[in-house]
């Protein structure tokens, strides 16, 4: 799966402590990628990598509580199938208590924080979410951006079948926000190909 993606230029990305989006359309393999890299990474002992499919969370649709409560969820229980992670979930209850709009932020603090290695997460059907869920996500994200590498994750790969960067995020009755980036953080957009 790795030969599928510019994993050298990926790889730069990470060592440059950058945050990036992988895009590609559905059945393409994009899961698998993640995984593999996950493991990847893992296995080469520099980074602590985790994989995250969040589409769950967009059952919440505007429901932004709801909707964070379950991104953060999540990661600590994928923390704890792939990493055998087991302090972020009482951590996540702890935060979700306190403010969704900042639990996300403090909880790859925390993350970031016990970990023997930088942390690297990728956050995959980001593009599953909508509206200020959406929002609440990408600015939580930007929010910790400032910390690296010490006290935040030193880059996060959001993948999904659109960038994220081409949505108009628009609730009803409301106008389409146009101006300013939710994420602007972005070092670049990477494409995973059709698979032939």
């Amino acid at each position: 799966p790795l030969q599928r993606i510019d994993q050298t230029n990926i790889e730069t990305l990470i060592a440059q402590e950058r945050y990036f989006v992988l895009h590609a359309p559905r059945q393409t393999g994009k899961t698998t990628c993640l995984l593999t890299l996950m493991e990847h990474l893992n296995q080469q002992g520099r980074y602590r990598a985790l994989y995250a499919n969040i589409e769950a969370a967009q059952a919440a649709r505007e429901d932004v509580a709801t909707a964070i409560r379950t991104v953060c969820f999540t990661i600590a229980n994928r923390a704890q199938t792939y990493l055998q992670e087991e302090r972020l979930l009482p951590q996540a209850r702890l935060m979700m208590q306190d403010n969704p709009n900042s639990a996300l932020t403090e909880l790859l603090t925390c993350w970031a924080g016990i970990s023997d290695r930088p942390t690297v997460l990728f956050l995959d059907e980001v593009d599953a979410l909508v509206g200020d869920t959406l929002i609440s996500l990408l600015r939580q994200i930007r929010a910790g951006y400032a910390q690296r590498p010490h006290a935040f994750p030193i880059s996060i790969v959001l993948c999904g079948v659109r960038d994220v960067r081409d949505y108009r995020m628009q609730s009803p009755g409301r106008e389409v926000i146009t101006g300013g980036s939710a994420f602007n953080i972005k070092a670049m957009s990477q494409r995973l190909g059709n698979l032939s």
